[in-house]
């Protein structure tokens, strides 16, 4: 491994929550006379936390979100919290294969509650211990801004040119390739549609990868 430390995002990169999540959003929108697609809710708030997540959704539909919004959301969330979300195929394997050495966090805009849940489900907890960055609660500006991953490299004590990113999102990729480090575009999960290569390489990911398989052939020294 050519690098010191890995930097993985959460949402479409461990866990297939990105689907699941845009499709409540989707349905939810279309419901108040908004009519949207999931695959325009991803397009269009995936990879946001936070106000900016709310801004994005509210130009969307071009007026202030009814209150409810946040009750529905909040009982999705539960709803999944509950039942747990299964791993991008090959997460574990390739998390559980790194070597023991090698520094890991999670840089997410979701909650550390949400990481920790949903961690425990896929049964990657101790592979990531209390490095578990969230862009709600330890920076104040979330993705796209490159704070969360210089962040978590401060926390690792790993100088950013030296952490290997994992983004899905344009979003995500969009800060990470600002903050300096090495970034690799995953398109593993479910809710990578065609053309998603391009639009991460319009972003300058480094590399691109459509399984974890091909990631560890990209760090490797």
């Amino acid at each position: 491994m050519r690098f010191k430390a890995i930097l993985f995002d959460f949402d479409g990169v461990l866990i297939e929550s990105e689907y699941i999540g845009n499709k409540q959003i989707a349905e939810y929108l279309t419901a108040i006379g908004h009519p949207t697609t999931p695959e325009q809710s991803m397009a269009n708030f995936m990879g946001y936390s936070g106000i900016d997540f709310l801004k994005k959704v509210e130009d969307w539909i071009g007026r202030p979100l009814p209150q409810d919004f946040h009750t529905a959301r909040a009982a999705e969330d539960n709803r999944v919290m509950a039942e747990g979300i299964g791993e991008v195929a090959g997460a574990v394997d390739f998390v559980e294969s790194l070597p023991d050495d090698l520094c890991k966090a999670v840089v997410s805009s979701s909650s550390t509650r949400w990481i920790r849940r949903h961690l425990d489900y896929i049964g990657l907890t101790r592979s990531f211990g209390d490095h578990l960055y969230s862009g709600r609660e330890h920076v104040t500006r979330g993705k796209p801004a490159p704070d969360l991953y210089l962040y978590a490299a401060d926390q690792l004590g790993v100088a950013i040119a030296d952490c290997a990113i994992i983004e899905d999102s344009i979003v995500g990729a969009t800060g990470a390739v600002a903050s300096g480090g090495f970034v690799v575009g995953l398109c593993a999960g479910s809710h990578c549609a065609p053309g998603h290569v391009d639009r991460l390489c319009d972003v300058g990911v480094h590399a691109v990868a459509s399984a974890f398989a091909d990631v560890y052939k990209l760090l490797e020294k």
